[in-house]
């Protein structure tokens, strides 16, 4: 879901100039040009080491999502090094805080309104902060205001021209930040007839094609296991983030992001939308596990469970033959071409699970090992969260909560020569930093805080 508990947006800070040295574009310097220092991010000093393991160290990001799409951005850019300042209800909070079971339970005694920490929001809240803040009053929007100018991004995920009463809009920010970088998450994005509409991802899958083409060949539609489409739109946000930082290096100016889970669905459709372009005909279909076009390339019943196969051309095809002690399938005159294996694709199909029931996965996974042929058994999550690859792979880290203790977590997926993206901290609890934050970034002291407190505007 996208887009309708929505909150208020992050964006970028100004790039700075070392002194004498104002920014071309720049409202009110103009004429003037970058000196080539590191102007990218609101903090001026950041250490070089730093930066080479953490790219976006530096970089400050207003996260006024929830749920799933801009949270996964926001998360995205934080393993990145960014500063994360994670907007939450002063009570409340993020929607999937309540979205339990399963929770990690609280295990310092101290009793709070939910059991626990939930899986859900766990998945997507790591190296954040969390600050709670009411902001339908003006004190709290003047918070909002006073962080806004010392950020560089602002992530919301509203209905479009819901936070124009707030004075959150871009065009009311951008004016007081502007080399800000506002991205906006929406379901159906901030133009079009569908523009009002709140973006939940499984209607967006239904709409946009996703799910008619996701389950058995003559099976109902059915969405993907995981919400693919918040999960993409999340992806892109983040990437065109990154671009607009990298534009604002060099002019100084920061912009709007109209991010839409629709046009991301549309998007990731990939070969599937280009083949009804080209072909102006209507779409094959449901496949199951199997392929349009190439045969045998799906996954198999076997003894126990199930294992994919792929013999996607006429040499890996015959490993597969060979393989499964069938080597005569090779010269078959059915099956010697893909275009025939695909012709009979339900004899070939049928034929070749009747060979691969009669040993389990394990067998035909130590029987097709080192063969060259695409192969896998199809895992469950705890198979997938305890496979061997993926533990050397080290995507499942452990990291110490303070409230829930050891907390094993999915880590960053992407490897680089040079930059460690990591889990710095774990996902917060609610308003844990509303001091930090309030005290370090907007030099209120105990007693202003303690006010808010009062009168109910953080927590």
């Amino acid at each position: 879901m996208s887009n309708l508990f929505l909150r208020p947006c992050s964006r970028l800070a100004v790039r700075r100039a070392s002194v004498g040295s104002p920014v071309v574009g720049f409202p009110g310097r103009i004429g003037r040009v970058w000196d080539g220092k590191r102007g990218l991010a609101t903090v001026k000093e950041v250490d070089k080491k730093l930066i080479e393991k953490l790219p976006l160290a530096g970089i400050r990001v207003l996260d006024m999502t929830r749920v799933l799409a801009g949270p996964y951005c926001t998360q995205i850019l934080g393993d990145l090094g960014a500063e994360i300042i994670k907007i939450e209800h002063p009570t409340r909070g993020d929607d999937t805080r309540s979205w339990g079971p399963p929770d990690a339970p609280y295990i310092d005694g101290v009793e709070r309104q939910f059991p626990g920490e939930s899986a859900y929001y766990l998945s997507v809240n790591r190296n954040k902060k969390s600050l709670g803040l009411s902001f339908n009053n003006p004190t709290g929007i003047k918070i909002l205001h006073d962080l806004i100018r010392k950020c560089d991004v602002l992530v919301e995920n509203y209905l479009p021209g819901s936070l124009a009463k707030y004075k959150l809009d871009y065009e009311t920010v951008s004016k007081i930040n502007p080399s800000l970088i506002y991205a906006s998450v929406t379901g159906y994005g901030q133009t079009g007839p569908y523009s009002d509409r709140a973006g939940y991802d499984v209607m967006v899958e239904a709409e946009m094609g996703l799910m008619h083409i996701t389950g058995e060949r003559d099976g109902p539609p059915v969405k993907v296991g995981v919400a693919v489409t918040d999960l993409t739109t999340g992806m892109y946000t983040a990437i065109g983030t990154l671009a607009a930082l990298y534009a604002r290096r060099d002019t100084g100016l920061g912009q709007w992001i109209d991010a839409s889970l629709s046009d991301c669905q549309v998007a990731n459709l990939a070969n599937i939308a280009s083949s009804g372009l080209v072909s102006g005909k209507k779409d094959s279909g449901r496949w199951g596990t199997a392929h349009a076009s190439v045969v045998p390339y799906r996954a198999y019943k076997t003894k126990d469970t199930n294992i994919a196969v792929g013999g996607c051309n006429d040499k890996l095809y015959g490993i597969l033959c060979d393989k499964i002690s069938k080597p005569e399938w090779k010269t078959d005159p059915r099956f010697v071409t893909n275009a025939l294996r695909v012709k009979n694709r339900d004899t070939l199909d049928r034929i070749i699970e009747d060979e691969l029931k009669t040993k389990t996965t394990k067998e035909w996974l130590e029987t097709f090992e080192g063969s060259g042929m695409p192969y896998a058994a199809v895992n469950d999550i705890q198979g997938t969260l305890n496979h061997e690859h993926v533990l050397a792979r080290n995507m499942i880290e452990e990291v110490q909560h303070p409230a829930c203790g050891p907390l094993k977590l999915v880590n960053h997926p992407v490897k680089y020569s040079r930059a460690e993206p990591k889990i710095r901290s774990p996902p917060p609890l609610l308003g844990e930093h509303t001091d930090e934050v309030l005290r370090e970034l907007l030099d209120l002291n105990k007693a202003d805080i303690q006010d808010l407190k009062d009168k109910k505007t953080v927590a």
